[in-house]
């Protein structure tokens, strides 16, 4: 069963919020063509959180007419190619995003994550390393662990470590990068840092069913069948609705 394989959801929401205003009308004027592409932007990104991809592509294409140079426009728009199935265009305009803005770390990253999914490993890791290494980067843990993820998945467990830790570098109590590290070393069957590491994630977050099913697990590895006992108790007892509550309970 696998446990914990998942992109970090935060490089989205920041880019989805990064050319926000505080404008509320629903008209784009006219007369200022850079008001105007953020107008037409908030709306294509609005569209596409709500799920109407078509509403957003009119929208985001609109944008660019006013400003071409817009990333995250051209970012979002790629988003919302993939999710209407033309991979071409989602391509297009990622490699437009970080052409027209290439200091831009999010719209990197953004790239990135999407160049992994497609299984370009190695120009993920390229894009990924661009963007990690720019120092206005606030948010160098997020992206190193998606990078991290991204070399789990080629895979190349030495230089996924090495992201991880270069992750908790920069924030020690990073959640993301501590469970991930945990299940790195579970598959590698490294059962004591797998379980100091799960534990460090607990101690200052909640415990969600898939860390709690990876703790059991772990703590089987280690040889401890009470602790493991322990976590599997909580699980079905803090989330008896989930999927490994589900495969416990049909296991047994």
């Amino acid at each position: 069963m696998k446990i914990l394989r998942l992109f970090s959801a935060i490089w989205a929401t920041t880019l989805l919020a990064a050319c926000v205003s505080t404008s509320s009308g629903n008209k784009p004027p006219e007369a200022d063509d850079e008001e105007a592409a953020i107008q037409y932007y908030e709306l294509g990104a609005r569209y596409y959180r709500n799920g109407s991809y078509e509403f957003a592509r009119d929208r985001l294409e609109r944008a660019l007419e006013f400003d071409p140079k817009m990333g995250i426009a051209h970012s979002t728009l790629a988003l919302t190619y993939i999710a209407l199935e033309n991979p071409r265009l989602a391509l297009e305009h990622y490699e437009k995003a970080v052409r027209v803005e290439p200091e831009n770390v999010d719209v990197r990253n953004a790239y990135a994550v999407y160049l992994c999914q497609q299984g370009d490993y190695e120009e993920a890791r390229k894009q990924f390393d661009r963007a990690i290494a720019d120092y206005t980067n606030d948010n160098a843990e997020v992206m190193l662990t998606n990078a991290g993820v991204c070399m789990v998945n080629k895979p190349d467990y030495d230089l996924a470590e090495d992201y991880f830790r270069r992750a908790l570098e920069f924030k020690a109590s990073y959640s993301e990068a501590l469970i991930q590290l945990s299940s790195l070393y579970f598959e590698k069957q490294d059962c004591l840092r797998a379980r100091a590491f799960v534990q460090r994630y607990l101690a200052t977050n909640m415990s969600t069913a898939p860390v709690l099913f990876l703790a059991s697990k772990i703590e089987q590895c280690a040889g401890d069948e009470r602790a493991a006992t322990d976590y599997v108790n909580q699980l079905l007892r803090e989330h008896p609705n989930s999927r490994e509550a589900q495969y416990l309970m049909n296991s047994r």
